[in-house]
């Protein structure tokens, strides 16, 4: 498995609602099930979505050791592994690559502005301490640093970088990036769920969509859509993720996100602090998109 596409989701990581909000396990075993049920080409644990930046190094390979025996075989398991520290980034993609990832998602360092000749240091320590495959992350807003397409051009001559994710909403830095990796068998995922139709278009091979936690099927179908040439239903799907994204856009990633899942009897529980439970008046808005969906709630 060498292969980054289709419509891979970064699943949210469910919490209890206990004083040390602790991983919620039978609520993840759901979760996957309703992924895969719906279509999903991956799953995708401790991105953005999956909250890695508030959660343990054990947590982060538990957790995951427990999706991937779920998900048994059945799609592939990527497993965020990034860090500030290289150490924590080989260490964690070393333990991510023993509980049996498919492959890894890699952010960049962020918090320090570091070079570009640093940050390619950086991923080339990291794939190389594994021997499966790696997928850089680019989420500069998150960051304070977008990867350059120099970087991706350099990184992507090393055998096990097989991927790039670009979540800037650039399209022109992701054209870059299809361009820098020309020929070097990596692909190029976007992760922007309102622009899919667009990086299709450029020749991205998949996107890494949030919303698809929820609307797996809606997601999915469009990527079909894209993939067969049907130009108005990819239409009609794209413009069916706005609804959703009206909802995400009302509180921290992934607060709304994980409010309106369980609204819909997924208890993935709040967002873990500094995050807060949503705004009041959320929940309405929220109920109001499951509707527009059709998605039972309570």
């Amino acid at each position: 498995m060498s292969k980054f596409q289709g419509i891979i989701v970064p699943m949210v990581t469910p919490f209890n609602r206990d004083d040390a909000q602790t991983i919620n396990y039978e609520a993840g075993e759901k979760l996957v099930e309703k992924l895969i049920a719906g279509g999903a080409s991956g799953i995708f644990t401790f991105g953005s979505n999956g909250e890695f930046h508030v959660c343990t190094p054990d947590e982060k390979i538990e957790f995951s050791k427990f999706v991937i025996e779920k998900v048994a075989g059945r799609v592939p398991v990527y497993v965020g592994t990034g860090a500030c520290s290289t150490r924590e980034a080989c260490e964690m993609s070393k333990r991510a690559e023993a509980i049996g990832a498919d492959a890894l998602s890699v952010i960049n360092p962020y918090f320090l502005g570091i070079s570009d000749v640093q940050v390619a240091t950086y991923f080339r320590m990291v794939a190389e301490s594994v021997k499966i495959p790696v997928m850089l992350y680019n989420i500069p807003k998150a960051t304070g640093k977008n990867i350059s397409p120099e970087v991706v051009a350099e990184v992507a001559q090393i055998d096990n970088v097989k991927g790039v994710k670009d979540s800037s909403g650039n399209m022109d830095n992701l054209k870059a990036y299809i361009e820098a990796a020309a020929g070097k068998d990596v692909d190029v995922l976007v992760g922007s769920d309102g622009k899919i139709s667009e990086a299709h278009a450029l020749g991205a091979s998949g996107a890494v969509a949030g919303t698809a936690n929820l609307i797996t099927e809606v997601v999915v179908n469009l990527w079909k859509a894209l993939e067969a040439g049907d130009g108005e239903e990819a239409a009609r799907l794209q413009a069916e993720i706005e609804p959703i994204r009206d909802v995400l856009h009302l509180g921290s990633t992934p607060q709304t996100l994980k409010r309106s899942l369980e609204l819909a009897g997924y208890e993935v529980g709040p967002a873990r602090f500094p995050v807060t439970e949503v705004a009041e008046g959320v929940d309405e808005k929220a109920v109001a998109m499951l509707d527009h969906y059709g998605i039972s709630h309570r």
